[in-house]
């Protein structure tokens, strides 16, 4: 039996793409081989894109659109 954990940027893009985990548990047992996405212990905050969780707008949108207003109240 063979176990290792490895990163998901290691693996080919059809199976990195059904995960989203960061890592996974690859067991290889008598020829079966099992993928187990490995839990992050820490809160991932990459799923957050800019100010607002649904990725409508980023930061650097939010800020663009505040100075355009400020040059147009001049």
């Amino acid at each position: 039996m063979m176990e290792m954990v490895l990163d998901v940027d290691e693996l080919p893009e059809t199976v990195y793409s059904i995960t989203s985990a960061r890592k996974v548990r690859f067991l290889e047992n008598n020829g079966t081989i099992t993928l187990m996405p490995v839990a992050d212990k820490k809160p991932r905050f990459d799923l957050l894109v800019g100010m607002f969780s649904d990725g409508k707008m980023s930061v650097d949108g939010f800020l663009m659109e505040k100075r355009m207003e400020m040059e147009l109240e001049l």
